[in-house]
């Protein structure tokens, strides 16, 4: 069976720099503008995850993270692979030895049309602090895998917000 409005002509509503609003029949969603995608990174060293935590304005709070950033946002051409690794040096001050690509993944399909590329991190080698570019306030943690559920419950009772993709290492055994 088909949903009625996969047919339905696509409507831009509103389009901004980074994302557009649209309309396919009764349905009202965003995306990504220009082609832009994302480039998450789950990097494990040594027993370890590295997560990030930032403001993020929708929620009005800090979130805990995977690493993650834009490709294509400065060149449309640009690899999703070169990004994940700018992005992983830039946030948290490492550098991986090899990117592998586990897929393309949809976090709130029934909203967003924004997909991202998850990358896992191998070989993992400290250059830096992080704490992302000029204008972020990007805070590195890393948490002993053995320990992030009771941190994360004690991240939440802090009053920080917890992103979805968390759920990759908290139950579908993705980090063996």
């Amino acid at each position: 069976m088909s949903d009625p409005d996969a047919s339905a002509p696509e409507e831009v509503m509103w389009a901004g720099r980074f994302i557009t609003a649209k309309r396919r029949g009764k349905w009202e969603y965003v995306g990504r503008a220009r082609g832009i995608r994302a480039a998450v990174i789950l990097a494990i060293d040594d027993g370890h995850v590295l997560l990030v935590d930032q403001y993020r304005v929708p929620l009005g709070k800090r979130c805990i993270e995977l690493p993650a950033g834009l490709v294509g946002d400065h060149d449309a051409d640009e690899d999703a692979t070169i990004a994940a690794s700018r992005e992983l040096e830039e946030e948290t001050g490492y550098r991986a030895a090899r990117l592998e690509s586990l897929g393309e993944f949809f976090s709130s399909p029934g909203m967003v049309a924004e997909s991202f590329t998850l990358f896992r991190a191998h070989d993992l080698q400290k250059t830096g602090d992080g704490g992302g570019v000029d204008g972020e306030d990007i805070h590195v943690h890393r948490v002993p895998l053995a320990g992030l559920g009771r941190q994360v419950t004690a991240w939440r009772e802090e009053g920080y917000a917890i992103d979805v993709k968390l759920l990759l290492l908290l139950g579908a055994g993705i980090i063996s």
